[in-house]
């Protein structure tokens, strides 16, 4: 049966006897991959579409949790929306505030150290409540919760690679269907001529320059106060638009004519409905993947101007 060791163990192990010590390594991982299973599969967790079916055959609803962030959130409802689509249930997505936040060095967050709060939630639920496939958005208290989407952070999926909209399909055993749109919006029409920005403090590619903006006659940007003020150094006519809620900022997204944004929740949003895009990739955290018509990435300043050029003379 397998022991872990204590940390003075171990350090003793790895200069004492290397290839005991690498066995040791790869013993602790088949350990941890046990364990997050064992996690995962037990307490009767609704963790595979039977189960889940086999649920919702009788209550006819399923009742799901997300402690955020709100990008995560977007980028879980896919396979929400793949799940009502098999088993034809009524889907309740409660939101739990208050959950810390872990962040790399030298990031900020505009919620400073919690994932979800009670104003990020109220911004939420308009847009998510009007998904055909959602039955009803709001605050967890104490209802009884089937699914907890929290699970992809259980501890065997890394999270800084890979596509954060498969996270939830692996833990609930549902292939979502990234391809297509999983919002539906209403388009303001006002931002048809429009190249609509957002670019987060967290995520950024430093080697990149957005100052080439300037030559297109509509740029505005869509965000926090503070990441507003910080683009308009860089070009100068920006205008900032300010939304009630995000359902308000996904019609403003459905309507423009070029989205551009880094990992962050306006492109989750762009993502999801499938607005002619563009994503700038940070190289320290690549989890983010575009997938369907008119969707890209890059990691270098030419390409980055020469998809500008091709979306915007396309649309």
């Amino acid at each position: 049966m397998f022991k872990k060791r204590s940390l003075l163990s171990k350090l003793w192990l790895k200069y004492s006897d290397r290839p005991k010590y690498k066995l040791y390594k790869w013993e602790l991982g088949n350990y941890k991959v046990t364990e997050y299973t064992n996690f995962l599969l037990g307490a009767e967790r609704l963790t595979s579409i039977n189960a889940i079916k086999a649920l919702t055959d009788t209550t006819k609803q399923l009742n799901v949790t997300h402690s955020g962030n709100a990008g995560d959130i977007i980028y879980a409802l896919p396979t929400l929306k793949k799940i009502h689509e098999i088993t034809g249930a009524a889907i309740n997505l409660y939101f739990i505030l208050g959950k810390p936040l872990k962040l790399l060095d030298n990031y900020t967050h505009p919620l400073g150290n919690v994932m979800l709060n009670k104003n990020m939630s109220d911004m939420l639920i308009p847009l998510i409540e009007q998904q055909a496939y959602i039955q009803h958005c709001g605050v967890y208290t104490d209802q009884k919760v089937h699914i907890d989407l929290d699970y992809f952070r259980a501890g065997l999926i890394q999270l800084d690679k890979g596509n954060i909209a498969r996270w939830c399909g692996y833990i609930t055993g549902v292939n979502p269907t990234l391809w297509q749109s999983w919002l539906t919006v209403t388009p303001l029409t006002d931002f048809k001529d429009t190249i609509v920005v957002a670019r987060s403090s967290r995520y950024r590619n430093k080697l990149i320059d957005y100052s080439f903006l300037k030559k297109y006659p509509t740029v505005k940007f869509i965000g926090v106060k503070d990441e507003f003020e910080d683009m308009k150094r860089i070009l100068p006519d920006l205008e900032w638009i300010q939304v009630e809620n995000f359902l308000e900022l996904a019609k403003v997204i459905a309507g423009c004519k070029l989205f551009i944004g880094n990992q962050s929740f306006p492109y989750s949003v762009a993502e999801a409905l499938k607005v002619p895009r563009i994503l700038e990739v940070c190289f320290e955290v690549i989890n983010v993947v575009p997938e369907g018509e008119n969707a890209y990435d890059f990691l270098f300043q030419d390409h980055f101007e020469y998809l500008v050029n091709y979306l915007y003379e396309l649309s």
